[in-house]
């Protein structure tokens, strides 16, 4: 469900640099209101809160930003694994978009081992600084047994937060790389992580590897939302068939699901964003979220 060679080289040809001051600004238009499906803000206004936040892990001081409505009031928790581009503008208004639905979201720094904050302002900037090659030794280290240490720190943290609900289930959502993550932290916390969705995800059946995203299904408790990439399902469509049936075996809840966009589409400043299936894939999150949290 996704090949990281493919997207490399489909990256250096699809973004020229004539196109980096349009994908500069495109994210910029999105979650900044609520929004129908259609695009059209809805009625009302809101306030949104977008606190930095750092604490320790087994590994070291993870930072991120917590995001939620300006009420005073309290919110399921939900966990956003950026793709490998990391924290940047457009992952904090699609945490925006999400928190105006009435949750608390925590967008994590997946390379807090090794730096800290925003490293690349969107995706044009990535590719135009030869991202892959930058953020490769830090990926080394985002193994699944890391991720889980990760996401016991993280669930522990914000239930420890007065913006959360305890009462209800925690969320996480991955986009590319952090697809798998969210397999990975449902299966490392599975009394609290109750809905993960993998968009675009990539890695999440390994072969001959019993830390594979679909090999740990049966230790988790949450239902998930599997967002396939029809580019991604063309090379291998028999990853998503692998998938489902584990997911069946394991009794889990899933709708594993091939969207009518690219690798990327979910994600506003990628070359590849496709808006009417990112979409329908925002609206399938909100239903995975509103009937598991």
């Amino acid at each position: 469900m996704c090949d990281e060679a493919k997207l490399k080289n489909w990256a250096k040809e699809t973004i020229s640099r004539r196109q980096f001051g349009a994908l500069a600004g495109a994210a910029a238009v999105v979650a900044c209101a609520p929004t129908s499906g259609d695009g059209e803000e809805l009625p009302g206004s809101f306030s949104m809160l977008s606190d930095a936040v750092s604490f320790d892990t087994e590994d070291g001081t993870l930072d991120g930003f917590l995001v939620y409505p300006e009420k005073g009031e309290q919110y399921p928790g939900v966990i956003l694994w950026p793709d490998i581009a990391g924290v940047r503008q457009s992952k904090m208004e699609m945490a925006m978009r999400l928190a105006s639905e009435g949750y608390a979201v925590l967008i994590v720094n997946p390379y807090y081992r090794d730096v800290s904050g925003e490293q690349f302002k969107d995706f044009a900037a990535f590719i135009e600084a030869d991202g892959f090659a930058k953020v490769g030794p830090w990926r080394e280290k985002l193994t699944a047994e890391a991720i889980q240490r990760d996401a016991k720190s993280i669930v522990a943290w914000l239930d420890a937060q007065p913006q959360i609900d305890t009462s209800r289930g925690v969320g996480t959502q991955g986009y590319c790389m952090g697809g798998p993550f969210t397999v990975w932290s449902a299966a490392a916390v599975p009394d609290r992580i109750k809905a993960a969705a993998s968009f675009h995800g990539g890695g999440l059946v390994r072969e001959n590897d019993p830390m594979s995203p679909h090999n740990l299904l049966g230790d988790a408790q949450a239902s998930f939302l599997i967002a396939v990439a029809q580019d991604d399902d063309a090379e291998a469509p028999d990853v998503k068939t692998t998938f489902a049936e584990a997911a069946e075996t394991a009794g889990r809840s899933t709708k594993v699901d091939v969207y009518a966009g690219d690798h990327g589409w979910t994600v506003p400043d990628s070359p590849a964003y496709a808006e009417p299936a990112a979409e329908k894939a925002y609206a399938d999150l909100l239903t995975l979220y509103s009937e598991n949290l």
